[in-house]
């Protein structure tokens, strides 16, 4: 008896060892990283990519309210790298003087990011495709990228070029393999580097950033930009495929601010080039889902695919006919921001899917967390991803928006009228999102404001904020209970001059620079009419000049009050012109 007795309960031991060795992740998991270009979250690209959605959306969970914070390529990858928002990297476009990769390396950056943190702390790093803009057959050695035990990068002018794209591989001189399509370069590249990694006893960080998506650009191109040029074994597929009929998809009456509101109904010919456009959008994305199941099936061949997260994400989103715009990006509307991110590994729940707001802020000091590394003193404007699904504290509900400089037509239309550029598209925005409300609130540099209930209206059709809609009585409702419109737009109004300057805590937790107590957490604390006056009285946001770039000097007040507790408030906002940035300086241990 005795005997049967001890056997059981070491079979329940070993039992329970088990599930716990199950669910723990590995101490230095491996990292492989997706990063496509200009995918769409909102038109259906990831519902036609099928090994996308067996091996990371039915094996992983889906972030569905996931944020780039600036819509456009080399501002948001270095967000992404970086960990911070982009008026704190001061990259902030594409091309010097704003951005590029001279810009990356000018602000201290090529010392200071993910890749250059996990092989310092002994991980073997690779990338291939494309890097930052500005990357180029020129200054690809001034200095060369570091962090990378093995590269093999893309370069411009060659960069969106499907068929011509010129490569640096290991930091050697550029060579164009004609006649290769790009894709299976980074495909091709994969294979060496899983190779190479799996002789080695240490772990990995793979990034895999093909430029599907992304409209071709140079040679072929008609006129700057056109649709991606598409792998010949996936010519003609989707043929029956149309664009989302949306409410907010080329609607009767224009939306938006600023040059959107003025933009005219697209006709049939255009739709019909649009639907085209989306669907070798969506065919150029084959390729790279030919890489997932690739990369999955290695991984388990190898054994250690139950070690290995897997990450899907895009630098930004897409929109194409949305508020009548012909295809591109650089807006603050959902298409534009809210990106697809999926996550597959040790200890991430299966078909999963979340609505918390997250950012490509978050992902450099998520995957620090998830690979054991302290994140020390590093400078993050995110915080860590709850990816196991297990996090009990609730979460911020922000996402902080901005932009710098023009939007840009990429399609054959919409250059009627000379180049098809769209000045003054600086702004700044911020996304709310909870269970029992959502907004999106932006203050463009000409001073338009929008502010959309993405509850009430998710197309973002009806600003709340427009002579055609603004009415002094107008309510929203939160909670089931209506709360007066001016009341939400204050709250929002304050919250965004935190974020428009915010750094380290103050964008993670920017409620907490408004009131240092600590007594208001969220948005539905704020309503509180115990703060109406306080909320009343705050400089409003606003600029004073449209800029091409982050120039502080030009995006109006910095400052801002605090709220203290038994009435009256303070300055909370310290300008600096000398760093760019304001000094907020709570007591964060009452967060702690």
């Amino acid at each position: 008896m005795a005997l049967r007795l001890s056997r059981s309960l070491l079979a329940s031991s070993l039992l329970f060892s088990a599930i716990l060795l199950a669910d723990a992740a590995p101490s230095h998991p491996n990292i492989v990283f997706i990063l496509t270009d200009d995918q769409d979250n909102h038109m259906g690209s990831l519902q036609h990519m099928p090994s996308l959605q067996k091996h990371l959306v039915h094996q992983g969970t889906t972030f569905e309210r996931h944020y780039c914070s600036t819509a456009i390529c080399c501002p948001s990858r270095v967000s992404l790298w970086t960990g911070q928002l982009a008026h704190n990297t001061n990259v902030t476009n594409v091309n010097p003087p704003w951005g590029g990769y001279p810009k990356f390396v000018q602000n201290g950056y090529n010392d200071h990011h993910l890749a250059l943190w996990l092989q310092q702390s002994g991980y073997n790093t690779y990338y291939v495709g494309k890097l930052f803009n500005a990357h180029t057959i020129y200054n690809y050695d001034s200095p060369h990228v570091s962090g990378y035990t093995q590269s093999n990068f893309f370069l411009d002018p060659f960069t969106y070029q499907y068929y011509n794209v010129s490569t640096t591989k290991n930091g050697a001189p550029p060579t164009n393999p004609v006649g290769k399509y790009s894709t299976d370069i980074v495909a091709e590249s994969a294979n060496e580097f899983l190779d190479h990694a799996l002789q080695d006893d240490s772990p990995f960080f793979i990034t895999l950033a093909p430029i599907a998506p992304h409209a071709l650009v140079g040679e072929g191109s008609l006129g700057g930009f056109d649709p991606p040029q598409v792998a010949e074994r996936h010519e003609g597929l989707f043929p029956e495929y149309k664009i989302p009929r949306t409410p907010n998809f080329n609607p009767d009456s224009p939306s938006g601010v600023s040059w959107v509101s003025k933009l005219p109904k697209l006709n049939d010919t255009v739709l019909d080039y649009n639907d085209e456009y989306q669907r070798r959008r969506l065919r150029s994305l084959q390729a790279v889902d030919e890489i997932v199941e690739s990369v999955v099936d290695r991984l388990e061949q190898a054994g250690v695919l139950g070690d290995t997260f897997i990450f899907y994400t895009s630098d930004n989103g897409y929109h194409i006919g949305q508020h009548r715009l012909h295809p591109g990006k650089t807006c603050g509307f959902e298409t534009d921001i809210n990106v697809p991110l999926v996550v597959r590994g040790p200890g991430v729940p299966a078909q999963r899917v979340t609505q918390v707001p997250s950012s490509h802020t978050d992902l450099a000091p998520t995957i620090l967390q998830i690979v054991g590394i302290e994140i020390g003193d590093k400078k993050f404007d995110g915080t860590p991803i709850d990816i196991h699904g297990k996090d009990t504290e609730p979460r911020s509900e922000h996402a902080a928006v901005e932009f710098w400089g023009f939007g840009l037509a990429e399609s054959l239309f919409g250059r009627e009228n000379g180049p098809p550029i769209y000045l003054n598209n600086t702004y700044k925005g911020l996304r709310i999102e909870a269970e029992s409300y959502g907004f999106y609130y932006s203050v463009w540099c000409s001073n338009e404001k929008e502010l959309y209930d993405m509850k009430a209206d998710p197309g973002q059709l009806h600003n709340l904020l427009s002579s055609k809609e603004s009415d002094i009585d107008a309510t929203i409702t939160i909670d089931g209970k209506q709360w007066p419109l001016e009341k939400v737009a204050d709250r929002l109004d304050a919250l965004m001059m935190v974020l428009k300057s915010c750094k380290q805590q103050s964008c993670t937790h920017p409620w907490k620079s408004l009131h240092p107590s600590g007594d208001v957490r969220n948005f539905h604390d704020a309503l509180s009419t115990e703060y109406d006056d306080f909320y009343n009285e705050q400089v409003k946001v606003s600029f004073t000049n449209c800029e091409a770039g982050y120039i502080i000097e030009s995006e109006g007040p910095q400052g801002f009050h605090t709220f203290e507790v038994g009435g009256g408030h303070a300055d909370g906002g310290i300008y600096d012109t000398s760093e760019q940035q304001v000094l907020i300086n709570p007591d964060w241990s009452l967060w702690e």
